[in-house]
């Protein structure tokens, strides 16, 4: 599972986000590298907002949606939106929701994200990636899509493996505003999540990908 749920991680998810963007400029599709840059970084924005009042304010079974479902969702469907026929986007909408399912599963199974996570998580990257089909508009005519492809998969080789402890950062930030700004304490489980929390170099030394895991 642990192979599986990498592929969504933002250690690849960041760099793959600004290869294809920088490629799709490149290819001199400016309208498609903005959108691409503002569906993928609105989404991922937008689950930064979302997880940081998690864990400060949300119930436990809804304190930190899945980041890996969402970008999974809008990395996917945002591909398959640059290079299917506009008038059938609902095959990119079916992979955006086949992405976000299977992501979603292994961050189910691995323990990571409770099922209302993951449904919230995935909702926004398919949301990500209608938006993005939205603001790119038709792909124009004798746009290279092997070139994308082509990055796609030598940042997937580069960087599977990978980790980011975000978790432990969002985390921590969203307690520490929370304390701040006074807000929230009174939050079913606040108590138990933030003694629950592990800081960022403990979670590092935790999540440190061995040489099996490469």
């Amino acid at each position: 599972m642990n192979f599986l749920t990498n592929f969504a991680d933002e250690a690849v998810v960041l760099p793959l986000a600004l290869a294809v963007g920088v490629v799709l400029l490149l290819l001199g599709w400016r309208r498609g590298a903005a959108a691409w840059m503002v569906g993928v970084g609105g989404t991922l924005a937008l689950m930064l907002v979302l997880k940081v009042a998690g864990w400060a304010c949300g119930p436990p079974l809804w304190r930190t949606p899945s980041g890996h479902a969402a970008a999974a969702a809008v990395v996917c469907g945002g591909l398959a939106l640059i290079v299917v026929r506009r008038d059938r986007p609902y095959r990119a909408v079916f992979i955006a929701v086949l992405a976000a399912a299977v992501i979603g599963a292994s961050r189910l199974l691995l323990g990571a994200h409770s099922l209302p996570e993951v449904v919230v998580g995935g909702a926004v990257g398919i949301a990500g990636a209608s938006l993005l089909a939205r603001l790119a508009g038709p792909p124009p005519q004798g746009l290279r899509a092997r070139w994308v492809a082509a990055v796609v998969v030598a940042v997937l080789v580069l960087f599977h493996g990978s980790r980011l402890p975000a978790e432990a950062h969002i985390g921590g930030l969203a307690f520490r505003l929370a304390h701040h700004f006074r807000v929230c304490r009174g939050a079913p489980g606040w108590d138990e999540a933030r003694a629950a929390t592990p800081s960022p170099a403990t979670l590092r030394v935790a999540t440190a990908p061995t040489m099996w895991e490469r």
